[in-house]
């Protein structure tokens, strides 16, 4: 399965212990973990070559803990959602012990459920779950140990794109990033013998919000007076120009599952797309819903990146930002959307001087 794809079709997957399964062709997953293969041997060894050169070698661990949490979370909320928009009765709907657990008394509408979670799941890949039907009307739904194994790859792989880009932004060039292990990532540069360089980059996260812009003054009086309380003034990331906005944030990274450059569909101009998960869907739709004609800005690391007014309520889940890119900058902008949105932290494992290889 493709990287892209993942991206584009990370979704609720179930597979129902009562006789619901959802497989891909085993040529595609040959294929797939063939390319994969020999991807990581290619990849290992440059980067072994790489450090026969000397330089810095820093090793993190992504955060399994906070990645559980979210998964569960997420999953809560597509629950929450089907139930909803499907008019299941229910009850005491809970994350509990690894899963997401409720009570549905009436029989049809446990039916209706799994028929709903399987109509969602058709054609994508399995990242299941398993469901117990208790039989008394609670129904338990935890992912599957091979879900969770999928989505940690995936964590470790949207990382080190992560990675891949700040260093970048950050002009530290030539730089490897490989995974160690299962939740590890080796970032190795090439005659860098300062790893606090790239250590200060990852020590804090990236902040990603979507606050209110706040119109009861200009925001170039704002700057050079008293903002209104609860107010502050930010610099806009390429016109420089300042945006007087709500210090507390409608929206923050962690309600955001995916973010990617693209193109838009009539100017064909570079722009960063973004999907919200299902709580931050609902959120942003009660959000839009209530400020219609009204603009907001989409901060990152205290820079407002755009700042778009609300025509209609957005239910979609899903938008657009603009502001004149060009397409590195929209892949920049879209990884630091992602780098915000990535469930929990790196933590630093180790950070260690390379000396170049002896020469023979």
């Amino acid at each position: 399965m493709t990287k892209a794809l993942r991206d584009r079709t990370r979704r609720l997957t179930v597979a129902l212990s009562i006789a619901i399964t959802i497989a891909l062709p085993r040529a595609t997953l040959a294929a797939d973990s063939q390319f994969d293969k020999m991807r990581t041997k290619i990849a290992t060894f440059v980067a072994d070559k790489m450090e026969k050169l000397g330089g810095s070698r820093i090793i993190y661990k992504v955060d399994t803990d906070g990645l559980r949490e979210s998964v569960v979370t997420d999953l809560r909320d597509d629950v929450y959602k089907t139930l909803r928009d499907g008019k299941i009765a229910f009850s005491g709907l809970a994350i509990r012990d690894g899963g997401v657990e409720m009570k549905i008394a009436d029989a049809k509408g446990r039916e209706q459920l799994a028929r709903k979670l399987a109509s969602a799941a058709e054609g994508l890949p399995s990242h299941a779950l398993d469901v117990t039907d208790g039989g008394d009307g609670l129904v338990r739904l935890a992912p599957t140990e091979a879900a969770s194994a999928a989505r940690l790859r995936d964590l470790v792989e949207d990382s080190i794109a992560m990675i891949e880009q700040r260093l970048k932004d950050a002009d530290i060039k030539l730089a490897s990033a490989q995974p160690d292990g299962t939740d590890r990532i080796r970032i190795f540069t090439p005659g860098m013998m300062e790893p606090e360089r790239v250590t200060t980059i990852f020590a804090t996260r990236v902040k990603v919000s979507l606050r209110l812009v706040d119109l009861s003054m200009p925001a170039e009086q704002a700057q050079s007076g008293t903002p209104p309380a609860g107010t502050e003034v930010l610099l806009g990331f390429k016109d420089k120009r300042p945006y007087l906005v709500a210090r507390d944030s409608a929206l923050d990274g962690d309600d955001i599952s995916y973010a990617g450059p693209g193109f838009a569909a009539g100017t064909k101009e570079p722009i960063a797309s973004f999907r919200f998960n299902g709580r931050g869907t609902r959120r942003f739709a009660h959000i839009t819903e209530e400020n219609v004609g009204k603009p907001f800005a989409i901060v990152l690391d205290d820079k407002v990146i755009s700042a778009p007014v609300i025509r209609e309520p957005i239910t979609g889940g899903s938008g657009q930002i603009s502001g004149n890119f060009s397409l590195e900058e929209a892949s920049s902008v879209a990884m630091l959307l992602r780098a915000g949105a990535l469930p929990g932290h790196l933590s630093l494992v180790e950070q260690q001087v390379v000396q170049p290889a002896a020469k023979p």
